[in-house]
């Protein structure tokens, strides 16, 4: 009988334990998302975050292929290029607050693409669970082949907490990087 009971208890200990060590993201993501959470909310108040070495781009980036809203103002520390660190992205995005001032929406990890080749993607990153959407060229001159992944853990994206843009940040007019003139 003691025998019998200790058989028992030895596979349900197994039991308790194996789900806890086989358990995929789902924990490990909501821990890294704190993570997030705790180390840009001092960046909710934009000249934190500037001070922080959050370098501003004076343009609100639209999604002009789809027209499916906006990312908002992009503020890089490339610092932290390269980083899958959750307290280190390496953007973040503000969009107008409609008094004057920038209000935090969304961040942003960028890692480089390994061999720079666009058509593979055998080094791709992932972190709270969800892989980096690319590798993506280089957004301007001397930009590197590179993943990325947007995390909109300050407004709600309609779309999803993970899509590039969020139709529900707009850019004010005026404020959008002005397009190229055709040349013929």
């Amino acid at each position: 009988m003691a025998r019998t009971l200790a058989l028992i208890l030895a596979g349900a200990t197994a039991l308790a334990v194996t789900p806890a060590v086989a358990a995929p993201e789902p924990g490990g993501a909501a821990a890294a998302k704190a993570v997030t959470y705790r180390a840009t909310a001092p960046y909710q108040q934009h000249e934190n975050g500037v001070r922080a070495g959050y370098r501003p781009d004076q343009y609100c980036v639209l999604d002009r292929a789809n027209g499916t809203g906006a990312l908002g103002y992009p503020h890089f520390n490339h610092a932290y290029d390269n980083s899958t660190d959750p307290a280190k992205p390496t953007a973040l995005f503000y969009e107008d607050d409609g008094k004057g001032g920038k209000r935090l929406v969304a961040v942003q990890w960028m890692v480089y693409d390994r061999d720079q080749d666009p058509k593979t993607d055998d080094d791709r990153p992932s972190m709270f669970g969800m892989p980096f959407k690319g590798p993506n060229r280089g957004n301007f001159p001397g930009q590197p082949v590179h993943y990325a992944l947007h995390l909109w853990l300050w407004k709600k994206n309609p779309q999803g907490q993970f899509t590039t843009y969020n139709p529900a940040v707009r850019c004010l007019p005026g404020t959008t990087r002005p397009q190229p003139r055709p040349t013929h």
